[in-house]
């Protein structure tokens, strides 16, 4: 669609002052083009016309992706879907894409904002539930990753965990980074082998949360200390993605997100999900301007509070709300 390609191209260049505009914009198109947020839309009495300010704009829960192809147009102009993890007897989350080739150097160009070019990297994926099954956004995403670092010893590890220590060990003092991107229960799943790890200066260490029912959900102070004292690193980096975006953010520690220009966060009230949190946190709705093919306004189930300079900290997930496989730990 015309109205895709116009809309991709300004976001590669979005400027902060430019985010409401775009939103409007994008939420006027969507209104429109999205049958099922035009009908969610419509179920609420909403009048379109009405909106002029991005607080106005309603936000579609999240479980609609897992019952409907939540599209601008019909999915068979799509190339494809990302569809989220679950455990065994979930519904999952189907989320459709435009354009893989624009998902994925999106992906790279928020990642390339926070750490710098990826060439500087070797990107070392162990990401075990995520391999063991198709669809999963995060996986293209590292892939991508992989192939754009080109070194010849970035690459995928599922449980040999061996082969993952033999090739840290090899580029101790190699001239680039390290970046260990891994599923929290697979990270600490080496942390507590027993296996010895030699300590590196240029090692970043990023979890992806999720347990995905393999472990007890812990805290994530508890397993960030886990973590730091196994590799010896300062801080533990982490991810904030999920199947219904198409953005990212990204923690360099503490837990707290840095967000890239085409994602924003609003708290709703934690007892009234259509109005807004006057505290500092509450529900975490986001608006993810690469959702431009779909829905860019979503009430997602996690909590979570916004700092004094914006950053975001997720506290976990409502009570009633499944756990979703990229979820990142309840505090």
């Amino acid at each position: 669609m015309l109205e895709f390609k116009s809309f991709s191209e300004r976001i590669e260049n979005l400027k902060s002052e430019e985010f409401e505009n775009l939103a409007l914009d994008i939420f006027r198109f969507q209104a429109k083009a999205n049958p099922i947020y035009h009908k969610y839309i419509k179920a609420r009495s909403i009048d379109i016309s009405q909106i002029s300010q991005l607080d106005q704009i309603p936000f579609l829960p999240i479980g609609f992706f897992k019952d409907w192809a939540v599209v601008c147009g019909v999915e068979e102009d799509f190339e494809g879907f990302y569809s989220s993890s679950g455990t065994t007897g979930m519904t999952t989350s189907k989320h459709f894409y435009w354009s893989e080739s624009w998902y994925l150097k999106h992906s790279l160009r928020v990642f390339e904002s926070f750490y710098g070019n990826i060439e500087d990297y070797h990107v070392l994926a162990l990401l075990p539930a995520y391999l063991e099954r198709p669809g999963s956004s995060l996986v293209s995403m590292a892939k991508h990753f992989i192939e754009k670092s080109k070194s010849e010893f970035s690459g995928f590890y599922l449980y040999n965990q061996d082969d993952l220590l033999a090739t840290l060990a090899e580029l101790k003092n190699s001239s680039r980074k390290v970046l260990l991107l891994g599923v929290t229960f697979a990270l600490l799943d080496l942390a507590e082998s027993g296996k010895n790890f030699s300590p590196m200066d240029k090692l970043i260490v990023m979890e992806t949360g999720g347990m995905k029912g393999r472990r007890k959900e812990m805290i994530r102070e508890e397993v960030h200390q886990i973590l730091r004292d196994y590799f010896e690193v300062s801080v533990i980096h982490s991810e904030y993605g999920m199947t219904e975006l198409m953005s990212q953010g990204y923690s360099m520690g503490e837990g707290k997100f840095s967000l890239p220009p085409s994602m924003r966060i609003k708290l709703r009230d934690v007892n009234d999900p259509l109005s807004w949190s006057n505290r500092s946190q509450g529900g975490i709705n986001v608006i993810d301007l690469a959702n431009f093919h779909s829905c860019s306004f979503i009430e997602t189930q996690d909590l979570g509070k916004l700092d004094e300079s914006g950053m975001l900290e997720v506290l976990g997930r409502f009570d009633n709300s499944e756990i979703r496989g990229c979820n990142l730990l309840v505090q």
